[in-house]
């Protein structure tokens, strides 16, 4: 059985609180939606999971402010 170490966890804040994560493992960095149990999407740089997870939250929405965790 083959288990993931999380390296790095930045969660993602827009202008009404949490709107999702970014989690860096040996896979890549990992897209997960506030409310959501499933990832989004498994991106190669911590700046393309960045721009998914914009991509994902309603249009218009300003750029979510990212925290690392």
């Amino acid at each position: 059985m083959m288990s993931t170490k999380t390296l790095a966890l930045w969660v993602a804040y827009g202008t009404n609180g949490v709107v999702g994560s970014v989690r860096h493992d040996d896979e890549g960095y990992t897209v997960v939606m506030a409310g959501s149990d499933a990832a989004s999407g498994v991106y190669p740089t911590l700046e393309s999971a960045k721009g998914a997870l914009h991509a994902r939250m309603r249009p218009g929405s300003a750029w979510p402010r990212f925290q690392e965790h």
